[in-house]
């Protein structure tokens, strides 16, 4: 019998060929012939699944928000599973935004590409700022659960807050993308993944964190 096609596999898969070709080469280098190239496949299967490469562009730029926010939630079950304090777990969710891994590196190149592109694209800018406005509504969420259990003061504006702890993030992923930047502390090549991680998010983020996170959970005095 005949293996039916896995149509939603073939998208994901050109999607992730296309990503690859904008973060290591940009997006105005690529097209659907480098992209069935790098995917394997034939360009008349990409016009298949995609009418042109602003529908692709759109669909991969998605994809990608869609992997980062499933590991985002991910983070966030493990901390709440673990009772972990709701600034600790803001602070691991945030590393997913950072470019630390090959993976994160690639989402964060072709976010950057993508975004340059919404200056000129209406339909980019919406999914653009639609996105924005989700991670800003997450991160001023966890600081209004604070708020409820004790780690942030009443009158702490949550807007405002999530604001600067995302501008310091944003500023910190772009300092991380480019190599061996001399603004941060460097880390010997042997431990570079996990060091870099825990080095960079606890030297930058979590100090800005402390400013908004100053109290006790009192959870952990039950």
């Amino acid at each position: 019998m005949p293996r039916v096609a896995d149509h939603a596999e073939r998208r994901l898969t050109i999607a992730a060929a296309f990503q690859k070709l904008v973060a290591d080469e940009g997006l105005r280098r690529t097209s659907f012939v480098r992209v069935a190239a790098e995917a394997g496949v034939s360009v008349g299967l990409i016009q298949h699944y995609f009418a042109n490469r602003d529908e692709l562009l759109l669909f991969a730029y998605e994809e990608g928000l869609r992997s980062i926010a499933a590991r985002v939630e991910a983070r966030i079950q493990a901390g709440e599973s673990a009772g972990r304090p709701i600034s600790a777990i803001l602070l691991s969710g945030l590393e997913e935004l950072l470019p630390l891994d090959e993976q994160r590196s690639v989402e964060y190149r072709v976010q950057q590409s993508l975004r340059t592109e919404a200056l000129s694209d209406d339909a980019l800018a919406q999914v653009v700022r639609q996105a924005a406005a989700a991670l800003h509504a997450r991160v001023a969420t966890a600081i209004g659960n604070g708020k409820e259990c004790g780690e942030v003061e009443a009158a702490v504006d949550a807007d405002r807050n999530a604001m600067m702890i995302l501008a310091t993030a944003d500023g910190l992923a772009a300092a991380l993308a480019l190599p061996e930047s001399p603004a941060l502390p460097q880390v010997s090549a042997q431990s570079e993944v996990s060091a870099r991680a825990d080095l960079r998010a606890d030297a930058v983020l979590r100090p800005v964190l402390d400013l908004v996170f100053t109290g006790r959970c009192r959870h952990f005095d039950r």
